[in-house]
């Protein structure tokens, strides 16, 4: 839907008013960025291009603004951000009636959702533009970040995208404004982004990570946990133990449905958890080291684990030592 509004935009074909909404803000600002810097030139926008904020701003000014005509191009553009905090919304109904044509109002509601329902919604809806900006779910940022990559002519390295999403979560804007700096420091002539390339600009280790110390469980390399495990423990900050239990807890979890599929093959289980393939391909090797009983003990020693760091049936414990216990449980 974004794309298509973007698509239409750079055709110069706009709307009367839109309603931008949703908890992901990264589409919102894509969209009214485009509309403040792209439908004026750099003279009109001085005439004819207002930012309103609603923390600053009522549902009168903004009634106002809109019925004003432009001074010196076809469109005068109204952006109104931070529009959640504006009361007394549903007024709007009342410039909606009666849009002006020479009017572009941008309404950015962040961070939720208004009622459909609603009368100067439907009037939206009829007339204008109504987008809905949903947070991506973990399983898609992976696809999410190849095709941003892609959209900037970069390559991108399989584990890489994986420390990327593993560091940052879900976070568009975050990601993309990693993504953005990386092509900056990138070297001459290379466009492609690589774990070593992250870890000496991003700072996350290619080494030290929660993919990794999977990796090295899977695998049953005691060394390697061994060495991730007590880097952890020494950089509580910057692997949490939260963060850390939680990415193991939705590996094992997986991997006892991944016992019980029909068929074990890596594509089955890409399909059924909604991964990239690179990942579903460690399912087929942690189950030669985890038969499913083993799988169902390790799952109830990372819930023991993350009662503990939060204070049960434990006193003297610090996350560093919780997380050397888990992983010998996990190990032997």
């Amino acid at each position: 839907m974004h794309e298509q509004i973007l698509r239409n935009l750079h055709n110069k074909i706009y709307a009367p008013v839109y309603l931008l909404m949703g908890e992901e803000p990264y589409y919102i600002d894509q969209i009214s960025d485009f509309i403040q810097n792209n439908v004026l030139d750099e003279n009109q926008r001085v005439f004819d291009l207002t930012i309103m904020y609603g923390k600053e701003t009522d549902i009168s000014a903004v009634i106002n603004a809109a019925k004003k005509f432009p001074m010196m191009s076809p469109y005068q553009v109204i952006i109104v951000k931070e529009a959640q905090l504006i009361k007394e919304l549903d007024k709007l109904q009342f410039y909606l009636s009666n849009v002006s044509k020479s009017t572009i109002l941008v309404v950015c509601y962040k961070y939720g959702t208004v009622d459909g329902r609603k009368k100067w919604v439907a009037e939206i809806k009829k007339s204008g533009v109504l987008f809905e900006s949903k947070k991506l779910r973990d399983y898609e940022m992976i696809p999410w970040i190849s095709k941003y990559a892609k959209s900037k002519n970069l390559l991108i390295d399989d584990k890489a995208m994986i420390m990327l999403n593993d560091f940052l979560g879900t976070d568009l804007s975050r990601v993309a404004n990693e993504i953005d700096k990386l092509c900056i420091t990138m070297p001459a002539g290379s466009n492609k982004i690589t774990p070593e390339l992250i870890e000496n600009n991003i700072g996350i280790s290619k080494d030290f990570n929660v993919f990794e110390l999977q990796d090295a469980l899977i695998r049953k390399d005691v060394l390697k946990a061994n060495r991730i495990i007590n880097y952890f423990a020494d950089n509580k900050k910057a692997n949490p133990i939260p963060m850390v239990l939680a990415q193991l807890f939705s590996f094992f979890s997986n991997l006892m449905i991944f016992h019980y599929l029909p068929q074990k093959t890596a594509d089955v289980a890409a399909a059924e958890f909604k991964i990239h393939p690179f990942i579903a391909r460690n399912y087929l090797v942690a189950a030669k080291s985890f038969n499913a009983w083993k799988t169902m003990n390790i799952i109830t020693y990372i819930r023991e684990t993350d009662a503990r760091s939060k204070g049960v049936d434990n006193v003297s414990s610090d996350d560093g030592d919780l997380l050397k216990e888990l992983i010998f449980k996990i190990l032997h």
